[in-house]
């Protein structure tokens, strides 16, 4: 099977990756930050502008990938989930890129972020056979757990756009946050009860990618994901991580984390750092793949079956 190219629109950002079936490895790559659910906690509603700057992202990822010759599989998240005017946002995107999106739900957004993890753990040497992981979104946080070959999952509207626009110093997103994350414990003690803690904690997503970037000193521009897959970030290097983030203005925040998330990282930060406390670690592994890398190999395994 040729190459095929898989699109993630969330809610912060939009990614797209080329990946080999047959090889079963990862080629080219683009992302834009397009934060499309900019505003949403106000109106319910995908702005104009973020909408553009979807078109604009798709644009350049077409440039690169040339999407109408090649097999593509585009899956968009929480903002569309939420939005009252998604289907209309939808469509002009589609009308000005040719590009088709489907609307996936929080079940089938785990279910695709743990593929890409368990992936990436296997191929790292590591065990993903007992595992939660949480992926902290623009407009969501799923908290994942796999045990015994089964998965149990859930949403939570904790996202680091939202928390971001609602909050303006980093102790009013940890009051907030706090608040916000009383249904994540019932979720966690609940599960716990049932099956018990599993043995690892992965972290993935742009937040734990990027303070595990900032703590080894890569610029965004610099950003390399191996040297990301499998690092170990304690919930020490959170707290270390803001602090010295803090410190910086935001043009040289920008340098490190990239233009459009100086706040939003504030955010991220403090979400993640509170998630550990909740599921009971000390330490995660961080890895890179997500919902997108996800998303690549079922494409090619369903067409395997």
């Amino acid at each position: 099977m040729a190459n095929v190219v898989a699109i993630d629109l969330g809610s912060n950002t939009c990614r797209a990756i080329e990946y080999d079936c047959a090889a079963g490895t990862f080629g080219r790559e683009c992302e834009r930050i397009v934060k499309t659910a900019d505003g949403m906690h106000e109106t319910g509603r995908i702005g104009d502008a973020a909408v553009g700057r979807v078109i604009d992202a798709l644009k350049a990822a077409d440039a690169l990938f040339d999407l109408k010759t090649v097999p593509y599989h585009a899956v968009t998240t929480a903002a569309m989930r939420m939005a009252e005017n998604s289907g209309a946002a939808l469509a002009r995107i589609e009308e000005a890129t040719g590009i088709r999106f489907d609307v996936i739900d929080a079940d089938r957004e785990a279910y695709y972020a743990l593929t890409a993890a368990r992936a990436r753990l296997e191929s790292l040497g590591m065990g993903s056979e007992s595992l939660c992981m949480v992926d902290i979104g623009g407009g969501s946080t799923e908290v994942i757990f796999y045990q015994n070959g089964e998965r149990v999952s859930q949403s939570f509207p904790i996202g680091i756009v939202t928390i971001a626009q609602q909050c303006e110093t980093p102790e009013q997103v940890r009051t907030h946050v706090d608040r916000m994350l009383q249904p994540v414990r019932l979720f966690v003690e609940g599960y716990y009860a049932q099956a018990g803690a599993p043995e690892i904690f992965v972290t993935t997503a742009g937040t734990p990618t990027t303070i595990a970037a900032f703590l080894q000193g890569m610029t965004y521009d610099r950003y390399d994901a191996r040297r990301i897959n499998g690092f170990a970030l304690t919930k020490t290097d959170c707290a270390q991580a803001l602090r010295d983030l803090l410190k910086l203005d935001e043009k040289m925040r920008s340098v490190y984390v990239g233009v459009g998330r100086e706040t939003l990282i504030v955010a991220g930060v403090v979400i993640v750092e509170l998630l550990y406390e909740v599921l009971g670690f000390d330490t995660s592994v961080v890895i890179d793949d997500g919902v997108r890398e996800g998303v690549a190999i079922d494409y090619c395994k369903q067409r395997r079956l």
